[in-house]
């Protein structure tokens, strides 16, 4: 079976996260989301996580070395053999060349960057609009899910909030972020013939019946 080394890239509230549990299930791939993969690695105390946690114990980010080593003590699991999907990493060029470099040691490379494209515009409704419930988590959405009675969760009955970082101006300074940061990885992979685009204000079904019909096609080239 052919590798499919993917990387998922895309603005905040782009909907990454649930097509990636999706396509997890339609191609057997470990989902490697790097923020859950720190916290595990800390709460696991490995080696790695040993050393992560004393710069975010001291408030630091964490270096690029670490979180490297990290997704490739992943990607050289022999679950990962068939490839991986990975989330939250690279987040700029220089992370992007450092885990080419890392990967082409292991002999692997990048499938394909699937970005899901979502204007700005779009972004801000999307997370100023959420709600959450306090008591249990629950989340709605003022235009796209309701609750029935206004500010007030239908399952528990606990208040309704807007977090803090779905304010819109919170929203507008990751959007910020992601456009000065990461939005350059979008060349960086196009140039290398890598980089496959959807349109990620369609529905999320419509978004994940393209994600996995391209995957299944590059699959299916490298068969071939």
């Amino acid at each position: 079976m052919s590798e499919l080394n993917l990387i998922l890239l895309g603005p905040p509230g782009a909907g990454k996260g649930t097509q990636a549990e999706r396509l997890e299930q339609d191609f057997h791939l470990p989902y490697i989301a790097t923020g859950n993969m720190l916290r595990a690695a800390v709460e696991e105390g490995t080696e790695l996580g040993k050393k992560a946690k004393k710069y975010m114990d001291a408030g630091d980010l964490v270096p690029d070395e670490l979180i490297i080593g990290m997704i490739l003590e992943c990607v050289d699991d022999e679950r990962c053999n068939d490839g991986f999907l990975l989330d939250g990493f690279p987040r700029n060029l220089e992370q992007a060349k450092s885990l080419d470099e890392a990967l082409a040691k292991l002999d692997r490379s990048i499938t394909a960057a699937l970005l899901i494209d979502v204007p700005d515009e779009v972004i801000v409704r999307r997370l100023s609009g959420r709600r959450t419930c306090k008591k249990e988590g629950h989340v709605y959405h003022v235009e796209t899910n309701p609750p029935k009675h206004e500010g007030v969760c239908d399952i528990d009955g606990s208040k309704l909030v807007q977090r803090d970082d779905d304010k819109p101006e919170t929203v507008q300074n990751r959007l910020r972020v992601y456009h000065e940061n990461t939005e350059p990885l979008v060349g960086y992979y196009q140039d290398q013939g890598v980089l496959r685009r959807f349109d990620g204000t369609r529905n999320p079904t419509e978004v994940h019946d393209h994600l996995r019909a391209t995957i299944a096609t590059l699959r299916l080239e490298d068969e071939i």
